[in-house]
């Protein structure tokens, strides 16, 4: 029978020896890695007295579920008995516990960033030669998107660039290829066009929470600027936006008018709007 009183003194084989054991870990790790040294050993010993079990002939005519069960029963306080004295299997495993944990660590791997986030790519700077030739490759979509708002170029620009991570994090279809989706804009019911399905980082309550949303897809990044032109014309609730004139001002307002959960929108996208790329992008 299993004890759950004391982790070391019976098998971790139901809820509560595994919860007190998650416990002892974070109080005591070494006591911990002894503890589980000993659970694998008397686990193995169980395996192997059933093996044995199995090998040998069980149709006699004292033979029945009920003896099966108790000799079941027995074997496991036998692991339990045997491994308490040890056989040398925990002591093993409990030096290479030991080793792995004093290991000096591996070193972390570069970090990429995701194609798939609703969360904009936080980029202080994504290099200057890419900041530079993603605004480049932009900046006549943006006038034109500029020319049917009235919203300046440099904040379509900076919201196009905080969106997608200067590019690096455009949302991609499931093959790959580019949704040439920029903005981040979701495929709501009214939608009539292609979309693709992602993994986004929504804020509820303040809190991350990963969920799958729809995004719209797009056939060129001249298409997406006319989307989201017209999304900032025909949307009541961005009417306040338009009239802004400064950097903050944008984006204070998108993030008021619920364009992002991120509480921290507003702030990250003002950083880029007023950034060395930006100004360098539009004195040339």
């Amino acid at each position: 029978m299993t004890q759950t009183g004391n982790v070391s003194g019976g098998l971790a084989l139901d809820a509560r020896s595994l919860d007190a054991l998650r416990l002892q870990a974070k109080q005591n790790p070494e006591q911990a890695n002894k503890a589980v040294a000993q659970q694998f050993e008397a686990v193995f010993l169980q395996m192997v007295l059933k093996s044995m079990r199995d090998a040998t002939p069980q149709d006699g005519p004292t033979d029945s579920d009920q003896t099966r069960m108790y000799t079941s029963m027995l074997d496991q306080q036998i692991a339990q008995s045997l491994s308490a004295k040890g056989i040398g299997l925990a002591d093993v495993m409990l030096r290479q516990l030991g080793r792995s944990q004093t290991a000096a660590p591996s070193p972390a791997p570069t970090p990429v960033p995701s194609p798939v986030t609703s969360t904009p790519v936080d980029a202080k700077t994504s290099g200057p030669v890419a900041s530079k030739d993603f605004l480049s490759r932009m900046k006549e979509h943006a006038i034109a998107a500029s020319n049917a708002t009235g919203i300046p170029a440099k904040f379509l620009l900076g919201h196009a660039a905080f969106e997608s991570g200067w590019g690096k994090g455009e949302i991609r279809t499931a093959d790959g290829s580019p949704s040439h989706n920029l903005f981040g804009i979701k495929a709501g019911r009214n939608w009539k066009g292609a979309t693709v399905d992602v993994t986004t980082t929504e804020y509820v309550d303040g809190a991350p929470r990963k969920m799958v949303q729809k995004f719209r897809a797009y056939a060129s990044y001249a298409e997406a600027f006319k989307d989201y032109a017209s999304l900032m014309q025909n949307s009541p609730r961005y009417a306040a936006v338009l009239r802004q004139s400064d950097s903050a001002g944008f984006a204070q307002g998108l993030q008021r008018a619920g364009y992002a959960t991120d509480p921290r929108y507003a702030e990250k996208l003002t950083r880029i709007l007023n950034g060395a790329s930006m100004r360098q992008t539009l004195v040339a």
